[in-house]
């Protein structure tokens, strides 16, 4: 090894281009994955949680076959009864907007709605 390559800095502080977390492609994931997971189905109280928990470790172990290297992932899974009446939900985070981001999709049914949404947060 020659001193320049001792010399050189190999580690990386912002991830590549092509691997930062793409808002466009994460929502596709989980519209799929909504649509797959809660298709034909009516909602029950007693369900709503275990389908909020499986939706989301779905959600978690796609995104992690994306490959976004160095990147750690929340995911949050709402799931209510379709009443006619207004939801609003909200979300407030402290990151790097060079290298974070989210995507969220909504899955409306007859009598009920789910909204999944993924946090990318590089890890420096």
């Amino acid at each position: 090894m020659t001193d320049k390559e001792e010399a050189s800095n190999s580690y990386q502080i912002k991830p590549k281009l092509e691997s930062r977390f793409r808002q466009s492609a994460v929502k596709d994931c989980i519209r799929v994955i909504l649509n797959d997971e809660l298709g034909g189905k009516t909602y029950s109280t007693n369900e709503a949680g275990q389908w909020s928990k499986r939706i989301s470790a779905v959600i978690k172990d796609k995104l992690k076959e994306l490959g976004y290297e160095r990147y750690k992932f929340v995911v949050q899974v709402l799931i209510g009864e379709q009443r006619g009446e207004g939801v609003t939900a909200g979300s407030r985070c402290l990151w790097d907007s060079a290298t974070d981001n989210y995507a969220s999709d909504v899955y409306l049914s007859d009598s009920f709605f789910c909204v999944a949404t993924a946090f990318g947060v590089y890890y420096y």
